[in-house]
């Protein structure tokens, strides 16, 4: 603890809290202060102008990191019959059949997405408070409840690197973005893919500043103001 405490004391005064960094700026001093022991997750928070209690003002949807999030992704698939072998063919980790749906209403939860075909819904949905609490919870907006014919993608998607954003009910979106070990460029590649699908997602029913604050962090790390105007500004165009 001693050494934690250390460690994070000298990352403290790496880091001037009342100034606003680029993202390029922001990505390197993320990893220059990041004192972990593991391979710490670098994740972008945007504070936004929305209200959560308003329907028209909801913020949900996914886009692919080009590089990926640096760990092997395990995909769950809730599929019978064909479908099945299909995701199986696919390279799915898991085949949700009525054991192991038993098993998930057990508390157990080894997976890191959850894709289902729409002839489950059905039993996925009697799962709604276990997966939900963990983000697992497949959904057509996500992309994530699909047809047999496009389990293939479905699947190939999420093992590349396919993270979901939403609006949460403190009105922040929390997207990881890749490992702390990534080069900084790729990183880079990454936080632009985020941020190009969020302001893409903005709602009909957004009023005054859609995002009002942005910060760049690690697992353990500390907040990093990131300028809004270069972040917003960010184009892999």
């Amino acid at each position: 603890m001693v050494r934690s405490g250390k460690k994070h004391q000298e990352a403290v005064k790496l880091l001037d809290k009342t100034t606003a960094y680029s993202p390029q700026e922001a990505i390197a001093l993320a990893k220059k202060i990041a004192h972990a022991r593991f391979d710490e997750t670098v994740e972008l928070h945007l504070r936004m102008g929305l209200d959560p209690r308003d329907a028209n003002q909801q913020v949900r949807g996914v886009t692919l990191l080009p590089h990926g999030l640096g760990k092997k992704m395990l995909v769950l698939v809730f599929a019978q019959g064909e479908a099945a072998r299909i995701s199986e063919a696919a390279g799915a980790d898991f085949i949700a059949d009525d054991e192991l749906i038993k098993k998930i209403e057990g508390g157990w939860l080894d997976f890191d997405t959850a894709i289902a075909t729409p002839d489950m819904m059905g039993k996925v949905g009697k799962l709604g408070k276990i997966l939900g609490r963990r983000g697992l919870m497949p959904n057509p907006k996500s992309g994530t409840v699909v047809a047999a014919d496009d389990l293939n993608r479905a699947i190939e998607d999420a093992r590349k690197g396919r993270v979901e954003f939403k609006l949460d009910r403190t009105a922040i979106i929390h997207v990881p973005l890749g490992k702390v070990s990534f080069e900084d460029d790729k990183l880079m590649d990454n936080l632009t893919a985020v941020v190009e699908a969020v302001v893409k997602a903005k709602p009909s029913g957004a009023k005054g500043h859609y995002v009002k604050t942005a910060s760049l962090t690690t697992t353990m790390g500390i907040g990093i103001k990131l300028d809004l105007k270069s972040t917003l500004s960010l184009s892999s165009s």
